[in-house]
């Protein structure tokens, strides 16, 4: 039934409607689900988090902090190997995956998924962010509104992405920002075709999550800034790109598990129990922090002192200055830990948490001294954007941010000046952001090739199976006879039963044919192992992958034992000039 009806509204739209049209219908679409998500996800959180809250105030010292993150932790582990079957794809690298290898496709189940694990896990206590599980339910979202209109995978991308914009902008109501963050995040690009219906998807999420919750993450009040502040300014852009740093290579570490050996279980136990003690010594770091960066924002350092082991000696300025400074070290620690030990979050909050109380380190440290008096508002946020540069390799995301969240523009040159520094100094220590950097180490994908239009080749059409098979056991003479009727550069030698068994190439024979010292005479005396073969299930862009390194240009492809013919490089090349330019008029059919 689900597929006539796919019919049905296929036959309408192509009637009806243009592409161009049609693929802003499903930006509206993409937009007010991915707005229903983020105000969803708010909701949970929320609702969690104050039930954490309320649970711990019967307990002194906030003991149970020790207990609730470990809880949190082990309900996603339990969640996702249970009743999910570990089919959930974790974090922005996995949409990044999708979009580079598998045509933007992303499985059904994480349009809901993310909405429960990271609420269970931030709700409870885990320092990570909700940011990261909203982008990827916002990208199922997209991804699953192209697949159920069969749209091509230019189109999926491009819904993906709206989907994501949507979810970003209804969580911090920055329309701007969400859809940079798709452009300089999943797609990296700006182009017309895909700017549009990103813009009309994310100001949809921002409708839907306005009218629907009207609640802030936080409010920044922030003043004019001052040129005397300028060198602290550029201290700060330093220091964030320092930290950027500093984030990348510890979450890296942590992310991958502390207690990897054991078993997914124990590992959830073991690390929500250290998260939890971390939580206990440091309060601040509970769920994403954004209560605590309110306070500071509102200038109430007290918050941090009454929740603290260490209140009484925190009146001390230089000791409050160390205690936020570990809290700049510890947050994403307790991050890592968070999404190593199984929960389901991502570093964006914990990043933009660093970033704050960087901004108010400087700020606090510099006005201890009497020389100038800084704006501590200002500070914490545009070191939030700084920090946010440095990890995302995103400038622009950040800086639209922070100005939309501050409801102005009157921060705008700190903020370039922070995020370009910040950008600047990340860029040195590594080329790509956290995202691609794993990707590139641990999956060998290349940001620069272009997977999709790759993968967007069916490798079934492109097989020639064409070929005379060739038996081992015959003569040279016989084989010289078939060889001179055909145009062939590689013949294939196969078993009765179409097993390879290996194959001739043309350069092989010339030499043989030349060389009067050799005493051959059958097939088998001259046929070779072929280099590689190749599956007919294989991504294409590993195809491609594999012509390059062995530097071919024919492979035999062989599926469960049986020779099926060969894929010619130049072949491939060919189908990937026609989906090129395929993909290429349908962009600029969108941008008329």
């Amino acid at each position: 039934m689900l597929k006539s009806i796919q019919y049905k509204v296929t036959r309408w739209r192509l009637k009806r409607n243009s592409q161009r049209n049609f693929l802003i219908y499903c930006s509206v679409f993409a937009g007010l689900l991915g707005g229903l998500a983020a105000v969803a996800l708010k909701f949970l959180v929320h609702f969690m988090e104050d039930v954490s809250r309320n649970i711990s105030s019967y307990f002194p010292y906030h003991i149970i902090y020790i207990f609730l993150p470990a809880l949190g932790i082990l309900l996603t582990v339990a969640w996702q190997h249970l009743i999910n079957r570990d089919r959930m794809q974790k974090g922005i690298g996995s949409i990044l995956v999708s979009i580079k290898k598998n045509r933007s496709n992303i499985r059904s189940n994480n349009v809901y998924s993310h909405l429960i694990t990271s609420s269970l896990t931030v709700g409870f206590g885990g320092s990570s962010g909700l940011e990261a599980p909203i982008v990827c339910t916002g990208a199922a979202i997209g991804s699953n509104i192209g697949r159920v209109f069969n749209l091509s995978p230019y189109e999926k991308t491009v819904l993906l992405a709206a989907g994501t914009s949507a979810g970003i902008a209804a969580v911090f109501n920055s329309p701007i920002a969400g859809v940079l963050f798709s452009l300089e995040l999943l797609i990296g690009e700006i182009t017309i075709p895909t700017f549009i219906p990103l813009l009309i998807a994310s100001a949809t999420g921002v409708v839907v999550s306005k009218v629907l919750y009207s609640g802030q993450l936080f409010h920044l009040v922030t003043d004019g800034w001052k040129l005397s502040a300028l060198p602290f300014y550029i201290i700060l852009g330093v220091l964030s790109g320092w930290t950027a740093v500093y984030i990348a290579k510890v979450a890296g570490k942590l992310e991958k598990g502390l207690f990897a050996k054991q078993n997914r279980y124990v590992q959830a136990i073991l690390g929500g129990l250290l998260l939890g003690v971390i939580i206990l010594i440091f309060p601040a770091l509970f769920g994403e922090g954004y209560h605590y960066l309110q306070a500071i924002l509102n200038g109430n350092l007290q918050l941090l002192k009454e929740e603290s082991l260490f209140s009484q000696w925190l009146d001390e300025p230089w000791v409050m200055l160390l205690f936020i400074a570990a809290l700049i070290l510890m947050k994403i620690v307790a991050a890592g830990i968070t999404i190593g030990s199984g929960g389901n979050g991502g570093t964006f909050a914990p990043t933009m948490f660093m970033g704050a109380f960087l901004g108010l380190f400087v700020a606090f440290a510099v006005n201890q001294t009497g020389l100038i008096h800084l704006s501590t508002s200002n500070f914490i946020a545009v070191g939030m954007a700084g920090a946010l540069s440095g990890v995302l390799h995103a400038p622009l995301t950040a800086i639209f941010l922070i100005a939309e969240i501050t409801g102005g523009y009157v921060l705008f040159i700190p903020l370039m000046i922070v995020s370009a520094i910040s950008y600047i100094i990340s860029r040195i220590s590594n080329k790509h952001n956290m995202y691609w950097h794993d990707l590139i180490h641990e999956k060998n994908i290349d940001p620069g090739q272009d997977y999709g239009m790759l993968n967007a080749i069916s490798l079934e059409n492109i097989i020639n199976r064409k070929f005379t098979a060739i038996n081992r056991d015959m003569p040279l003479a016989d084989f010289y006879k078939i060889m001179a009727g055909s145009d062939a550069n590689i013949f294939a030698v196969l078993s009765s039963n179409q097993e390879l068994l290996g194959v001739i190439w043309m350069d092989e024979i010339r030499r043989h044919m030349f060389n009067a010292d050799e005493d051959i005479s059958t097939v088998t005396d001259i046929m070779v192992a072929p280099p590689a073969t190749i599956d007919p299930e294989q991504p294409v862009n590993t195809v491609m992958d594999m012509f390059d390194k062995i530097d071919v240009w024919q492979l035999p492809v062989v599926s469960n034992g049986r020779f099926l013919g060969f894929v010619s490089k130049s072949a491939l090349l060919s189908k990937y000039r026609e989906v090129f330019i395929r993909q290429h008029n349908e962009a600029d059919l969108f941008s008329r």
